[in-house]
């Protein structure tokens, strides 16, 4: 099987998604809301929610607009025919024929289409749906830093567009335990795609103490966004500050992290913190001394100081380019 091709485009967004604010996550209730055409009445099913949609050149109600760039209070994987880009955290992915999408909870995301000729499918869940079935968030497209685009090749998508069908077929079928194959194929689809493209960028395999370490570090990490008030400052920024909460010595933190990671615990909460900046300034309205006290930052002229380390260019000159 090949791999995948893809086109990243740092920094591409359209002007309309620089200043709008962030706005809160967007709920299933909300999802509904906006498609009358969907049934309501299995939304609040205790054993958590699943549907499936088919998009088409006639029927594309999800795709008139672009998707909003916000966070979703759902997980939802799209198998997707047609030039499109695809905008996910800081960073764009283009799509030329077909793609498919794994978006979770924790990630901003949008899906801007480009021609007319869009088809495929999408189906949303809740982590709940998988309750005593499987952990759906261990998956390395779900997990900070994943791979979340994958560009298809005609037989790709032919391939994973057999389990979509199937899927459709068990939504609308009285079968009883219809839930339970729902399920099956929703991690059907997803072994696909590991098989496809073999993941990058996760913890290794190895359940040593160190990538036990290292995984409570991410989640912890990942925990403090993503940020929805300007007045809410995150507080553990250094690694002295995540292994007193962790309860281990700051040493022994840094040697984990390097060993799982090979990158040190210092380089990660950078990286995560300048991911977490860029999304704001480019997707909020805020100010960037807002931004700057939001992060943890003494104020915008260290903020400042930690944008050039890394980027080269100021928030202001990240923000609005075309005034440089």
């Amino acid at each position: 099987m090949k791999r995948f091709k893809f086109v990243v485009l740092e920094n591409i967004f359209k002007p309309y998604f620089r200043h709008s604010a962030m706005i809160k996550p967007e709920t299933l209730e909300d999802y509904y809301a906006k498609r009358p055409f969907l049934k309501t009445s299995d939304l609040k099913k205790e054993e958590g929610h699943f549907n499936i949609l088919s998009i088409s050149r006639k029927n594309q109600p999800e795709h008139h607009h672009p998707v909003s760039y916000s966070r979703k209070e759902y997980f939802k994987i799209c198998l997707i025919s047609g030039k499109s880009q695809i905008h996910y955290a800081d960073k764009s992915f283009e799509i030329q024929k077909h793609g498919l999408l794994f978006a979770n909870p924790l990630i901003p995301y949008n899906w801007e289409p480009i021609d007319g000729l869009q088809s495929g499918y999408s189906c949303i869940f809740t982590e709940s749906f998988f309750n005593n079935f499987g952990d759906i968030k261990k998956y390395p497209f779900f997990q900070p830093g994943g791979y979340p685009v994958y560009e298809l090749s005609t037989s790709e998508l032919l391939s994973l567009e057999n389990i979509f069908v199937q899927m459709k077929h068990e939504k609308d079928s009285d079968f009883e335990y219809k839930d339970d194959v729902l399920r099956n194929l929703v991690f059907q689809l997803i072994h696909s795609a590991l098989k496809m493209r073999p993941s990058e960028n996760i913890l290794p395999e190895k359940q040593n103490s160190a990538a036990r370490i290292t995984s409570l570090f991410i989640d912890l990490l990942e925990s403090q966004f993503p940020i929805s008030s300007a007045s809410g400052a995150i507080t553990l920024r250094s690694a002295s500050d995540f292994a007193g909460q962790m309860s281990v010595h700051v040493n022994h933190l840094n040697k984990s992290v390097k060993e799982a990671m090979s990158r040190t615990t210092s380089e990660m909460i950078s990286e995560r913190i300048l991911k977490e900046a860029k999304i704001l300034l480019k997707h909020s309205s805020w100010a960037i001394s807002e931004i700057a006290y939001a992060l943890g930052f003494e104020g915008p002229s260290h903020f400042s100081t930690f944008f050039r380390k890394h980027l080269k260019l100021s928030p202001s000159q990240f923000r609005n380019p075309e005034k440089f």
